[in-house]
């Protein structure tokens, strides 16, 4: 919604206490696709009324009827001087100095930046920044950012799961384009069925997330924003071959129907069929894999009438086989000839998204939102067998406006969930239905300078949850040029789909142990949580270019929460939290723009992430306390032809981390206190031709770095101490590959 307001022009604003100016400054970026320009200033002439441009190139300014000159700036750019004689959106292009005889200051926009005027703590990652590494699909789209950590859920599956402040991902709420999608019977495998090359842009928010998406969120949200047809190319391809026995091929195909109508369609396939055991333990490295996945997605605009709608329509199947070498599941599936693994997925969705602009009054506005997903997932993991089925249909109603003028705006709206859940876990079925409604409201106070918050609240009804209240505040304040402080706090309640998402557990000897029962989910209570959090963000130049650093701490207090206790090697236990629990996350970053057309990215982070066990209060298993980040990108400048050459390397250094207790097991298949430290680089060189076709070569862990022996007791996969969890750090040692991509725009 907020870009369409942002790009019907010449549309009146009715008076109201204090007339503002809204607009969007924009330019042309490195592929000549039009994108919105970060940092540039607009000021009233001859006056000290001004203000920047976000990270959207979205701005708003006031407006006296004494103010005639809007002047927009920006370095290495034309200054352009408007004149305005009323108020009105405004959509402008700036161009870049181009005098010939003289040399050009050419000012780049960054692939991942944290606004300077938002109240929440948000990461904006361009499709960019998506382009430094091979991120095949959205769980390897976060290899460049130092918010998000990743790793290897277990050692056969290939699963790669994130973490944020310390937490794995069923605390944080994965959207996409806003629409809850990556829950349920999808939180295991979801991030790999999302591919990388769908996604135009990504938004990381740090703590509680906004009431409007829910009641779920509790250490943040990652948003998804996908490509639009109209804006996509009309032609796109992307093919990758890895040696690790992965090749994709993904392509998009977009047409415009007619002058209000537009359509893509978008076709991504991954296959792995060779089998590879580098560390000789007798399992393979990487599962055998196949995957389709198919999306049709429709985009309506009418500019004169006010509407915007985006339906999408999605079919995915993917398969996996993974364990011993020597696994042929036609004859050893639910035997102990050898031990293997499949999990076979299909899921179908549908989903919509319609939006009304007041023509007359651009600052009101409307949505819908409507999303139908069947997630069916069969899999077994040697001689346990694990079935789910889950529908979810979610509803979201919303009304935007303002109170009075422009410095005061609502948000407000309903919003219904609906998921069925049918599991079978070993010879057990767990079915159950969860609805819930709930309705919201927000409001947003910005002072157009120095300070903004959001306050929001919702109250939801769930079947078996209650009624409940959840609050959430923002608060930015800047104190002097290019700083921002930002506040937060918030609750978040939700469900604990303790099987699903703990399916790497699975693949072990492990006896299932489920104690305190006597809540509705699984016999357990729901988990609900406080977050807070403080944060400084500080621009400066340093040696006359651009540089910022960010400091960061958060906090998860645990009111309630199911803990997952693996501190017996003979079990996995699910039980209610009796005690503390809360996670610590410091992270100070820097960027620095060290050169033209080089960047820099530096991190640190620390965790204290403690739960309270049967056994006492223990550091979280496999959780560092402390995490190094590096990150350089380089770029020569572009010829005419629109030929170039980039670079990309990125470190990232894991402290030590606490194994789970092994003590029970025999001598061989014990582990120690502590894991080693874990380095790693990735590297990736791409070669663009000309605007329409580009190379990439790369290596992901070039030093090699492997985890010895990932498998407890991988010569005795049915023996009672086989487990495959226990992994902190890589297994398939250094991995090579290459691309290339291809567009017609």
């Amino acid at each position: 919604m907020k870009r369409l307001v942002m790009i019907m022009s010449l549309i009146p604003v009715w008076a109201f206490a204090q007339q503002q100016i809204e607009g969007t400054i924009v330019e042309l970026n490195d592929e000549n696709k039009v994108v919105g320009l970060e940092g540039a200033s607009v000021y009233w002439l001859d006056t000290t009324v001004g203000t920047i441009t976000d990270f959207d190139g979205n701005f708003t300014i006031d407006y006296e009827s004494e103010y005639e000159k809007l002047v927009i700036s920006y370095v290495g750019y034309e200054t352009d001087t408007l004149t305005i004689t009323e108020p009105r959106v405004i959509r402008h292009q700036l161009r870049l100095k181009s005098d010939l005889g003289e040399v050009v200051v050419k000012s780049r926009r960054k692939s991942s930046s944290t606004s300077y005027l938002k109240s929440q703590n948000v990461i904006n990652v361009s499709s960019a920044e998506l382009l430094k590494a091979a991120c095949c699909n959205l769980s390897e789209s976060f290899e460049t950012n130092p918010s998000i950590d990743v790793n290897f859920a277990d050692a056969v599956s290939g699963t790669r799961q994130i973490k944020m402040l310390g937490l794995t991902s069923p605390y944080i709420l994965i959207t996409t384009e806003n629409v809850p999608s990556i829950r349920g019977a999808s939180q295991a495998y979801g991030l790999s069925f999302i591919p990388g090359t769908w996604v135009e842009s990504i938004q990381i928010t740090k703590g509680a997330g906004s009431v409007i998406n829910g009641f779920e969120s509790i250490t943040g949200q990652i948003n998804a924003e996908l490509q639009k047809p109209s804006l996509d190319d009309r032609l796109f391809v992307n093919a990758y071959g890895g040696l690790n026995g992965r090749l994709e091929l993904n392509t998009h195909l977009n047409t415009t129907v007619n002058d209000k109508w537009s359509t893509g369609l978008y076709v991504h396939g991954n296959l792995r069929d060779t089998k590879f055991d580098r560390n000789d333990d007798g399992f393979l490295d990487t599962p055998l894999a196949q995957q389709i996945n198919v999306m049709n997605r429709w985009q309506y605009t009418d500019m004169e009438k006010g509407f915007v709608s985006f339906f999408n329509f999605r079919f995915l199947n993917d398969e996996k086989q993974t364990g011993q070498l020597d696994f042929d599941p036609d004859t050893d599936k639910f035997t102990r000839n050898a031990w293997g693994s499949e999990i076979d997925t299909r899921r179908f969705e549908v989903s919509g998204k319609f939006g009304y602009v007041n023509p007359n009054i651009p600052y009101q506005s409307a949505g819908i939102q409507l999303a139908y997903s069947n997630h069916d997932q069969e899999s077994y993991f040697g001689l346990n067998q694990y079935d789910i089925t889950h529908q979810s249909l979610y509803a979201n109603a919303l009304y935007n406006t303002i109170i009075g003028d422009s410095r005061h705006k609502i948000k407000t709206g309903l919003s219904f969930t609906y998921d069925s859940y049918e599991e079978l876990v070993k010879t057990t079925s767990y079915d159950r239905v969860e609805n819930s409604v709930g309705a919201f409201f927000e409001y947003a106070y910005d002072n157009l300078g120095d300070l903004n918050a959001t306050l929001g609240v919702r109250v939801d009804q769930h079947n078996l949850l209650g009624t409940f209240v959840t609050p959430r505040l923002h608060v930015r304040y800047t104190p002097w040029e290019k700083s921002a402080i930002r506040f937060s706090v918030g609750r978040g309640k939700r469900s604990a789909n303790i099987f699903t998402e703990n399916q790497k557990f699975f693949a072990s000897s492990r006896e299932i142990v489920i104690l305190d029962q006597g809540g509705d989910i699984y016999g357990l209570d729901p988990e609900i949580a406080w977050n807070y959090g403080i944060s400084y963000l500080q621009g400066f130049n340093l040696f006359g270019r651009k540089a910022d650093v960010t400091l960061d701490f958060y906090r998860t207090d645990f009111q309630n929460q199911v803990v997952v206790d693996w501190e017996n090697p003979r079990e996995i236990a699910f039980y209610n939290l009796k005690g503390d629990s809360y996670a610590n996350n410091f992270q100070t970053e820097f960027n620095y723009d060290i050169l033209e057309n080089v960047d820099i990215r530096l991190a640190y982070k620390y965790f204290d992430v403690r739960t309270t066990y049967r056994n006492g209060k223990l550091d979280k298993p496999l959780t560092p306390n402390h995490r190094i980040f590096a990150n350089a990108s380089a770029s020569t400048n572009m010829k005419e032809n629109g030929s170039q050459w980039k670079f990309d390397a990125t470190y990232n250094w894991l402290g030590e981390q606490r194994f789970p207790s092994t003590v029970g097991n025999p001598q061989q298949y014990l582990l120690p206190e502590f894991s080693p430290t874990v380095g790693t680089l990735n590297i990736q060189v791409t070669k663009v031709f000309s605007p329409t076709f580009e190379i990439y070569i790369g290596g992901e862990n070039i030093t090699n770095v492997k985890q010895s022996n990932p498998i407890v007791a991988s010569d005795a996969p049915f023996d009672p101490a086989f487990d495959t969890t226990l992994v902190y750090g890589p297994i398939f040692g250094s991995m090579y590959y290459s691309g290339l991509r291809f567009k017609i725009e």
